[in-house]
């Protein structure tokens, strides 16, 4: 069994109850959470609070976390693993831990714009109406079981 790269991801719940989904910069239909690898030496939570300012402006000061849970995998396809970016070449895969951050009141927007840009567009959706078709075949089974255990929400493939 190979390794797995150390990865975190971010629920940002508003005030109305919306999840924040955010549409790959050079993939466009691809929606995900900002998400990021764990450096070597960082704690997750230190990692998360990192990720978020760096994919979407948003300071530690702007959301609380509610909670967390690890332990999520999904390998990465075998024809990816070939032309993978150093910073995961020696992995067959992620594990991922997801937090619940719940927004606080008169945060700023949003802001895509940082360096380097990561993202194209952003939305805040009901968590029942994230769809299966927005992610890759790998990362479905995991969307599924996040959104399961956050949310109650079961996510089904529409054919």
């Amino acid at each position: 069994m190979g390794k797995y790269r150390s990865n975190v991801a971010a629920l940002m719940i508003n005030g109305k109850g919306r999840l924040l989904v955010c549409e790959r910069l050079l993939n466009q239909g691809a929606w995900q959470f900002p998400q990021g690898g764990v450096d070597e030496g960082e704690s997750l939570e230190a990692a998360i609070l990192r990720e978020v300012e760096e994919e979407i402006g948003l300071k530690p000061k702007d959301y609380e976390i509610e909670r967390s849970k690890g332990g999520y995998r999904y390998d990465f396809p075998l024809e990816a693993q070939k032309n993978r970016p150093p910073h995961k070449a020696n992995f067959v895969g992620q594990e991922q831990t997801y937090f619940l951050c719940q927004m606080n009141e008169r945060v700023p927007e949003v802001n895509l714009m940082q360096e380097p840009r990561e993202f194209r567009a952003a939305k805040w959706i009901r968590p029942d109406e994230f769809e299966l078709a927005w992610l890759p075949d790998f990362k479905k089974e995991t969307y599924q079981k996040v959104m399961s255990d956050f949310f109650g929400v079961e996510l089904v493939e529409v054919s």
